[in-house]
């Protein structure tokens, strides 16, 4: 490990350490709060200690940061310090705001490569006292994402992996098989209409693509609130699709 890294990897510890609160590794699971949702996820909730994984429904931008707004809502649903771990500081700190993260509980980290990607993510969750660690990666190989539930199952802390791409050929490695627990997709939709002029709550097409030991499904739901928390769209309710496939997708 080269002195770089071990003092960087140091000073993650120590920053850590000083904003955390309540420290104990979670056991059981996050509900949504939605009860057709968390009824098909098994346990009624998102599992803490595993690996769950998040990408947009195409390979544009708007697609992607829906995606990463859906993650930083679960976060902020957590208690204690989020580690957010990327390549590319190009976050919105108000729009993660929107959705309930708030800014003073993140400790991001920014690395060269994904590989450091990974390598801080798995450094993060062997903390065991974090809200949730965040990671944006474009590929995730199987024997990494072992590796970070594995760690995830070990801490008790719940890691999001937001795959996020520039094109539509890195795009593609999203459908090859990886260890994560779940694995959605998050596609925009127009917002709702209001009975005044003005932009409604955003909504998304929310595809439930991989549960392990459940069952996928499909979702029209709003967009999380400032609490971090979604809702069914009015009038939708959800399909199974068991073959993952949505009916937005090429």
């Amino acid at each position: 490990m080269s002195a770089v890294r071990a003092q960087v990897l140091a000073d993650l510890r120590d920053r850590i350490s000083s904003i955390e609160g309540e420290g104990t590794k979670k056991a059981g699971c996050l509900p949504f709060g939605v009860a057709e949702l968390d009824a098909i996820l098994p346990g009624g909730g998102l599992a803490n200690g595993a690996l769950h994984e998040f990408a947009g429904g195409g390979s544009g931008t708007v697609d992607g940061a829906a995606a990463a707004l859906f993650a930083a809502g679960i976060a902020a649903r957590t208690r204690g310090p989020v580690v957010w771990c990327l390549t590319r500081p190009d976050l919105f700190f108000p729009a993660l705001a929107q959705v309930g993260l708030d800014s003073s509980r993140v400790i991001f980290v920014e690395s060269d490569n994904e590989e450091d990607v990974a390598a801080n993510m798995e450094e993060a969750l062997s903390h065991g006292s974090l809200g949730a660690v965040v990671g944006e990666l474009v590929r995730l190989p199987m024997v990494v994402s072992r590796r970070l539930q594995l760690v995830a199952e070990r801490s008790g802390t719940i890691a999001l992996a937001v795959r996020r791409w520039r094109r539509q050929t890195e795009a593609n490695d999203f459908g090859q098989p990886t260890a994560s627990t779940t694995r959605w997709r998050v596609s925009v939709l127009p917002s709702q209409a209001l009975p005044v002029p003005g932009i409604g709550r955003p909504q998304w097409f929310l595809e439930l693509m991989r549960s392990r030991a459940g069952e996928c499904a499909e979702f029209y739901v709003g967009a999380c609130d400032d609490k971090g928390r979604i809702h069914l769209s009015s009038g939708s309710g959800h399909g199974q699709d068991q073959a993952g496939r949505s009916r937005y997708s090429g």
